[in-house]
C-alpha cells in the first residue's frame, strides 16, 4: 500500500487517539495551573486589602512594633484635643530635655484618653502611630535637622466634650460605675467616665499601688470593658421582642400583678415595691413590672429572641476606637425553660457593657438605625492641615422604623408617668429606661439609659452605678445633671 494512502487510514481509523489525549492531558494540568495561580493571586489580593482596610492599626499600634519605638526619637508626640478645642493630653520638654506626658485635667479623662509609661491605653494606645508621625512641611523639617530637635507629631482632635465631660465626672463622684453620653445622629461619643480612676500625671509614683488593687481594679475602663446584668433596661428588647410577635395586639396585654409569679419553676418577685395590682402594657412598661414582663416575655419564640439579641450586637465584636468586651446572652436553641425567667428580666447569664447598652438606645432614638461610634474627630498636622477625618456612617440597622417609633413612646412615658421621673422637667424632654440589676452577696447595680429632646433626640446617656440600688433613685438623677450640662451654656471658661 503507497504511503500517502496508509497516512490517511490511519487518520481515518483513529490511529493518532492516543497522542490526542496526551495532549488534552498536557492542556488540562496546565489550565489547572493557570488557575490555581490566578486563585492564589486573588487570595493574595483580598488578603492585602483586608490588612490595609482591617489589620493595619492594630498591627502599627502594637506594642512590639520597632517602628513606633524609632518614630519617638525622632517626634515629639502630638496632642490630645478635646471637640471645644482643651487640650487633653500634650507633651513638653522639661528643663533636663527630657520629654514628659502631661494630662492638665488630671483624673476626669484617665480612661478614654489613657496614658504612656507602663504600657499605652485609650486613645494613646489606639492612635499611638498617628501622634508618633509628623506631616510638617520639607521646610521645617530640615530646620529641626539642623537645630537637632523632634519634628512635631500630628494630633488627634476627639469628640470628647470637656462640659459633659466635667458633668458626669463631678455627678458620679465617689460611686464606682460609668458614664456614656454619645450623639445618637451622629455617633459621636461627647462624654466617657469610669470610675473609680487615676491620674496619669502621677503614673510613675502610684503605679504599684494602682496595679496590684484587685478590689477598685481603677485601671479597668468600665464604660467599654466592664460587663454587668442589665436589669430591667434590658426589658426595652423585651418589649421590642413582643411587639415584633404581636405587632397588632401587644397593647391588649393585661396582667393582674400580686407582686410574685412562679413560672417555669423560677420565683419572680417586684423589686422593693408594692403590688402593681392589674396593669396593662404601658403601665408595666413605665413601672417595669418584673412579674408582668417575664408573663409576656415567655411567650416569645426562642430561635427569634436569640436572632433579635445577636442583630442587637450581644455576642457580638463592636467596632469602636477603642477595645470593647462582648456582651454575652446565653440563651440557646438547647435553653431549658426555667432559664428564660431570669433573661426576660436583665438577669440570669445575660451581661452587657454600659458603652453596649448606650448604643441599643442610639437605635431607637435614630428610629432604629445605629450610626457608627466614634471617639476621634479628625488628625491634623502641628501646623493645622488636616490629614484625616471622620464622616459620620450607618453601622446597622438594629429595628424597623415603626418599632423604634413604639418604643420612643414608651420610654417616654417611663419619664412622665413611671420610674424615670427624675428626668421630668420643664427644660426639655426625655425619653430612657431605669434599670435594677441584682447581683450576689451585693446590693444592685444601679442603671439609666435615655436620650434628650424626644421629638429631634441630642444625646443619649448612659449610666450605671456599682452596688447602690434602684436605677430610679441613683443612675438617673446622675444622667438628670449631665443632660442638664448640655442644655446649659454656663460653664467656667476651662471647660467651655
Amino acid at each position: 500500500m503507497p504511503e500517502e494512502n496508509r497516512t490517511i487510514l490511519e487518520r481515518i481509523c483513529g490511529i493518532f487517539l492516543p497522542k490526542r489525549e496526551k495532549s488534552l492531558k498536557t492542556n488540562r494540568f496546565t489550565f489547572s495551573t493557570r488557575l490555581l495561580v490566578v486563585i492564589l493571586l486573588f487570595i493574595m489580593i483580598g488578603y492585602l486589602v483586608k490588612f490595609t482596610l482591617y489589620d493595619a492599626p492594630d498591627v502599627i499600634n502594637n506594642a512590639y512594633n520597632k517602628r513606633t519605638t524609632n518614630l519617638s526619637e525622632q517626634v515629639l508626640r502630638g496632642s490630645i484635643l478635646s471637640a471645644n478645642d482643651k487640650i487633653l493630653a500634650q507633651s513638653a520638654i522639661n528643663e533636663d530635655g527630657e520629654e514628659t506626658r502631661e494630662y492638665p485635667y488630671d483624673n476626669m479623662f484617665a480612661h478614654v484618653v489613657g496614658y504612656i509609661g507602663h504600657g499605652k491605653t485609650g486613645l494613646e494606645s489606639a492612635y499611638n502611630y498617628n501622634l508618633l508621625t509628623s506631616d510638617i512641611s520639607l521646610t521645617s523639617r530640615i530646620e529641626n535637622a539642623l537645630t537637632g530637635q523632634k519634628n512635631e507629631g500630628n494630633s488627634i482632635v476627639t469628640t470628647l466634650d470637656t462640659r459633659l465631660q466635667k458633668a458626669a465626672y463631678e455627678a458620679l463622684g465617689d460611686y464606682q460605675g460609668a458614664v456614656i453620653a454619645i450623639e445618637p445622629k451622629t455617633g459621636k461619643v461627647r462624654a466617657m467616665v469610669s470610675r473609680p480612676d487615676f491620674d496619669p500625671n502621677e503614673l510613675d509614683e502610684i503605679w504599684d499601688e494602682i496595679n496590684s488593687d484587685e478590689d477598685n481594679s481603677c485601671l479597668v475602663n468600665r464604660a467599654t470593658q466592664g460587663l454587668y446584668p442589665p436589669g430591667s433596661t434590658y426589658k426595652i428588647l423585651t418589649a421590642l421582642a413582643y411587639m415584633e410577635e404581636n405587632p397588632h395586639s401587644y397593647g391588649d396585654f393585661t396582667y393582674d400583678c400580686t407582686g410574685e409569679t412562679v413560672i417555669n419553676s423560677v420565683t419572680i418577685s417586684i423589686y422593693e415595691v408594692e403590688a402593681h395590682a392589674e396593669c396593662d402594657y404601658s403601665y408595666a412598661c413605665q413601672n417595669s413590672c418584673n412579674t408582668a414582663f417575664v408573663t409576656l416575655g415567655c411567650t416569645l419564640d426562642l430561635d427569634k429572641f436569640i436572632e433579635l439579641n445577636e442583630t442587637c450586637l450581644f455576642n457580638q465584636k463592636i467596632s469602636f476606637d477603642l477595645s470593647v468586651k462582648k456582651s454575652s446572652f446565653g440563651l440557646t436553641e438547647d435553653s431549658e425553660a426555667n432559664q428564660m425567667p431570669q433573661t426576660i428580666i436583665g438577669q440570669g447569664d445575660t451581661l452587657m457593657t454600659p458603652f453596649h447598652n448606650a448604643l441599643l438606645m442610639c437605635a431607637v432614638a435614630n428610629d432604629g438605625v445605629l450610626m457608627k461610634p466614634y471617639l476621634v474627630e479628625e488628625v491634623v498636622s502641628a501646623e493645622g492641615l488636616t490629614i484625616d477625618s471622620t464622616e459620620p456612617e450607618e453601622y446597622k440597622t438594629l429595628m424597623e422604623e415603626s418599632m423604634a417609633e413604639r418604643l420612643q413612646k414608651m420610654l417616654e412615658s417611663v419619664v412622665t408617668d413611671g420610674t424615670g421621673y427624675a428626668l421630668d422637667t420643664d427644660q426639655y424632654t426625655a425619653a430612657g429606661k431605669t434599670g435594677t440589676a441584682e447581683n450576689e452577696n451585693e446590693n444592685a447595680h444601679s442603671w439609666f439609659v435615655g436620650y434628650s429632646n424626644v421629638d429631634d433626640p441630642d444625646l443619649v446617656v448612659c449610666v450605671i452605678v456599682e452596688n447602690t440600688g434602684a436605677g430610679s433613685k441613683y443612675a438617673a438623677p446622675i444622667a438628670r445633671e449631665v443632660f442638664d450640662s448640655y442644655y446649659n451654656n454656663e460653664m467656667d471658661e476651662e471647660y467651655r
